[in-house]
């Protein structure tokens, strides 16, 4: 019992770190982005930037970039999780032999 509940505490915080993994990562891009925005020539190059992630969260999201941010956390998540059941299986698999 105690192994089962180890996995699900496993299973659990991997699905929470892998969701919010891709929103820190693609807010930090865009913090850092406007943040060198503020370097005198370099604004137009930024909001370029800017505009071209914000187009490509919307390609993912219908249209909405938030919704396309919360796509692809949710995919993450998902993989995350088939990978920690993947390792989870494999150590019990390697218990035995």
């Amino acid at each position: 019992m105690a192994i089962f509940t180890n996995f699900l505490r496993s299973l659990l915080l991997t699905i929470i770190f892998s969701f919010v993994a891709p929103m820190f990562l693609v807010g930090g891009g865009l913090l850092l982005i406007s943040l060198i925005g503020h370097f005198p020539g370099l604004q137009e190059l930024t909001e370029a930037i800017a505009t071209q992630i914000m187009r490509f969260l919307a390609a993912f999201g219908s249209g909405t970039p938030l919704r396309g941010l919360f796509v692809i956390s949710l995919t993450c998540s998902f993989v995350g999780a088939l990978f920690d059941t993947y390792v989870y299986y494999r150590c019990q698999i390697l218990r035995i032999d």
